[in-house]
């Protein structure tokens, strides 16, 4: 073993142990860890630097940094639209969603399905979370991840075995460290380990930005600048993120499928919601959400353009999703190499350990105890909540080897494969939200042809894993996500009719405590703000911006300055607001 590769290693473990530590010092300060509110819900004291950071991490999981990497790889940037268009759904959250889930007082998302269509919907869309995340969630990071260590570390021929076994021994050592932060610390030490892994990745996703275009530049005789101009001007096509019918993100399905699945994610995911239902009022609520769909616009930066630089350094890859670990190990310097490793393996625990969380949560609190042991002992909740997740765990690690054989792209299959639950948990939710629709036989009857109608499409009909050009019929997995949606919406409606729902559900709050429901009075200025950064960002990465070999860099300039000048003004207004505020007082 060369001192290079020892190197390696000990910064990588360093960091990986400091991270751990500081996460342990902080929750042991707290009883959090002995009550289900503190174990579940980190005892409702979540501030929102710790949500969005929690749920920036969770988010930017090992299959989003590979997977997004290697479709701007062999594609263009339409991959960018499952986090840029995220925003949208996280406004939704932070002004409609979160205020009923806090003044109803969920732990889960399973309790508002009891409270608007009873225990039978409740049961079922527990066990559509656990299979989800047993299935697909979990499996789909630490092979993700997996890949990447792989890739950076060359474990194989370290070890002298082949890559399946070398893929095998790398997912048993991710998923038992995940689950020692998962199992053991709760969701407060998620938090508290993601927003600090948080830090680390952004550093070292600039300092790969910064060494990745000065490598390319160098190439040229130049440095940085010199990498950049040469990704603007080469191949401009792929800085395209206006997809047509056969990108991986066709445009249209921004508005259809692409809509549900993030409204799904952002809105109604228990391993995302599960941090603001911990939050420590409504106001650190909406500021977390809010400035976790800044951040989630941003990701491009982190997540898209590595696979751009990639294409130009490393060309002719066997597989897209080993542009990023490739970039790494080819652009950063050696003893930046351990302290990348740490972060990205932060992120990859991060999402790992969310999920492994938010399954023993909802097992216990929506099968187990209601279920089985209603009067259970709030202390004998947690140990036994901590028990199920090794168990969980144990099953991931010895699942997850089998997606070696899977034949898509990594983070097309897994937001596929999510199809099997998302459709059905986002219609009963906003049906249950917005409108008197639904009753538990609806539901059923919705559930039985959503599986039945996306099971033919993935299957009978093989249009997901195969190229559209191969396929039967040219529809984007996002349009039947749409079609399937409509249709549930319709079954819902005439089996209410036939079978109407016997449970009366209000809006009001049914809380018992002094839970502060005080809004941030921000909100509706940051929001004008995300909209608007949000199209800016569409018209850069389109033909009108920079994916032209025609650029306009006058347009470019004025479109920029709006933004900035908005921005500037949305400022001031908060400036004085806050003051005015501080002075009533």
């Amino acid at each position: 073993m060369d001192l290079t590769l020892i190197f390696t290693l000990g910064t990588f473990i360093f960091f990986t142990g400091l991270v751990g530590y500081v996460s342990a010092k902080i929750v042991k300060k707290t009883d959090d860890q002995k009550t289900s509110a503190g174990y579940f819900l980190a005892g409702n004291g979540l501030t929102g630097i710790f949500i969005a950071g929690s749920m920036m991490l969770t988010n930017l999981s090992a299959e989003s940094l590979v997977g997004l990497t290697g479709q701007s790889y062999v594609g263009n940037m339409t991959g960018m639209a499952w986090e840029s268009t995220a925003v949208i759904a996280t406004i939704i959250m932070a002004l409609i969603f979160l205020p009923l889930y806090l003044k109803k007082g969920y732990t889960t998302l399973p309790q508002f399905m009891e409270e608007r269509y009873g225990s039978t919907v409740r049961r079922l869309v527990s066990l559509f979370f656990l299979v989800g995340y047993l299935l697909i969630g979990i499996p789909v990071t630490l092979y993700a991840g997996a890949i990447a260590f792989n890739q950076i570390f060359d474990l194989q021929s370290l070890l002298g075995v082949d890559t399946s076994t070398g893929m095998t021994i790398l997912i048993v050592l991710l998923g038992i460290v995940g689950a020692i932060y998962a199992v053991l610390g709760g969701l407060k030490a998620v938090a508290i380990s993601d927003s600090i892994n948080g830090i680390l990745m952004i550093v070292s996703a600039v300092l790969l930005l910064w060494f990745g275009f000065n490598t390319l530049g160098e190439q040229s005789g130049g440095g940085f600048i010199a990498g950049v101009a040469d990704v603007l001007n080469n191949n401009p096509e792929k800085l395209n993120a206006i997809g047509g019918p056969n990108d991986v993100v066709p445009f249209f399905a921004i508005f259809t499928g692409m809509f549900l699945a993030n409204m799904f994610y952002w809105g109604t995911n228990q391993v995302l919601i599960q941090r603001t239902l911990g939050a420590k009022n409504l106001k650190e609520g909406q500021k977390g959400v809010l400035l976790s769909g800044l951040c989630k616009m941003i990701v491009p930066l982190i997540s898209v353009i590595p696979g751009l630089i990639a294409y130009r350094l490393i060309p002719g890859l066997e597989n897209g999703d080993y542009a990023y670990p490739a970039l790494v190990a080819t652009v950063l310097p050696w003893p930046l190499i351990g302290l990348y490793c740490a972060a990205f393996f932060g992120a990859i625990v991060s999402t790992y350990n969310s999920f492994l969380n938010s399954a023993s949560t909802i097992f216990m609190l929506d099968i187990y105890k209601p279920m089985f042991n209603p009067n259970i002992e709030d202390a004998k909740l947690v140990t036994y909540s901590k028990r199920v997740g090794w168990l969980f765990a144990a099953f991931a690690i010895l699942f997850t080897p089998n997606l070696q054989f899977m034949a898509s792209g990594l983070f097309d299959f897994g937001r596929s494969f999510t199809g099997y639950y998302n459709m059905p948990i986002i219609t009963f939710v906003l049906l249950g939200m917005f409108t008197k629709i639904g009753s538990p036989m609806g539901a059923c009857l919705a559930t039985v042809w959503h599986l039945v109608f996306y099971s033919g499409y993935k299957y009978w009909f093989k249009m997901i894993d195969l190229p559209l050009t191969n396929a039967i019929l040219e529809i984007n997995y996002m349009h039947i996500y749409a079609i399937s949606f409509i249709v549930m919406v319709i079954i819902m409606y005439l089996a209410g009719k036939k079978w109407p729902n016997e449970k009366e559900f209000n809006m009001e709050s049914t809380r018992t405590d002094d839970y502060d429901m005080t809004p941030w009075e921000h909100r509706k200025p940051v929001v004008l703000f995300l909209v608007s950064f949000l199209v800016y960002l569409y018209f850069l990465f389109s033909p009108l911006g920079l994916a032209t070999a025609q650029r306009n860099d006058t347009l470019i300039l004025i479109v920029s300055l709006v933004l900035v000048v908005e921005t500037i003004g949305i400022y001031i207004y908060c400036k004085k607001s806050s003051n005015k505020t501080n002075e009533e007082k």
